[in-house]
């Protein structure tokens, strides 16, 4: 089967990303939102990623550096293929479907990428009444983070057609698409997958069996956690967190930034995942808190305009 009506739900950090991309590499695509209000907070993503596209591309004519693998393969382009790309950047920013509705989004869907919040509870219910609005064709792929396609593949009403496709973030720059199954995934469906991730410009890397956080997740998020930790019990500051690791590793970023690139509510609906996390004097308490506090305050991250740093 060939995909070519896709269906992302969820206009979140990667949700507006992966949408973008898939129509940026000519695929019809509609975005699924919870809300009307959901609809107002995911437009400005896209406007955002639409600049960042046109801009980019614009930057490639003169400066080498500025290439992005998820844009194409061909690093040497002449300024008129460059301009072709931006036209197919402008087509996609247009040809964006925004929706609440369960049956325009499911109707006519090949493929349907979940990116919502990384919540059990909202997922399950966010399947149980997806399956009523599918074809018999359609495939399903979660995007979750840390939660595994097995606890999920029952609610999808087609557990052989579910499976997990991962991406990492500013996936147009890192284009990376972790493809997992879970025991049930007929693997004709991870194949069609593989096919699809490479059709958007990712690299497709199968992970071989379920594992929490895939691969790039089980190494990000101890990082990432072990940086949370330092910040939150006082040992330093974001900042000289950063430069440390930046400085003793070459790193071009360090986890604060990564952490407003994720998005942090991303990272605090995962600390909550542990127990520990609802007592204030733990170190997992502390994490909650630094972040729940930012998120109140709006200081959600690099889409927000600011994060532990401020980017207007």
């Amino acid at each position: 089967m060939s995909f070519r009506n896709v269906t992302v739900a969820g206009g979140g950090v990667l949700g507006s990303q992966i949408a973008y991309q898939a129509a940026f590499c000519g695929f019809n695509v509609t975005i699924w939102l919870r809300t009307d209000a959901s609809i107002g907070r995911c437009q400005p993503k896209l406007d955002r990623l639409h600049g960042i596209y046109m801009n980019t591309l614009e930057a490639m004519k003169t400066n080498p550096a500025a290439y992005c693998r998820g844009f194409t393969s061909e690093k040497h382009l002449s300024d008129e293929q460059i301009d072709e790309l931006k036209k197919r950047a402008d087509d996609a920013y247009k040809g964006l479907k925004l929706t609440t509705s369960y049956e325009e989004a499911g109707k006519d869907a090949d493929l349907v990428i979940e990116a919502i919040a990384e919540n059990i509870e909202q997922k399950e219910a966010f399947y149980t009444e997806l399956q009523k609005h599918l074809p018999e064709k359609t495939v399903i792929c979660t995007n979750s983070s840390t939660l595994l396609p097995s606890t999920f593949a029952h609610f999808t009403g087609r557990p052989e057609k579910f499976l997990a496709l991962h991406f990492a973030n500013d996936i147009y720059r890192m284009n990376t698409a972790e493809i997992m199954g879970h025991a049930g995934t007929d693997p004709r469906y991870i194949d069609e997958v593989v096919e699809f991730a490479k059709q958007i410009n990712m690299v497709p890397l199968l992970v071989k069996k379920e594992q929490p956080g895939y691969i790039l997740n089980s190494m990000l998020v101890p990082f990432l956690t072990a940086a949370e930790a330092l910040a939150a019990n006082g040992v330093a500051d974001p900042e000289t967190i950063d430069k440390t690791w930046m400085l003793a590793t070459g790193a071009p970023l360090g986890p604060f930034r990564i952490l407003d690139v994720v998005g942090l509510t991303t990272a605090y609906n995962i600390v909550i995942m542990n127990p520990q996390a609802k007592d204030p004097g733990t170190t997992p308490g502390r994490i909650a808190a630094m972040l729940k506090g930012m998120i109140d305050a709006g200081k959600t991250g690099i889409n927000a305009g600011e994060g532990f740093y401020k980017y207007r």
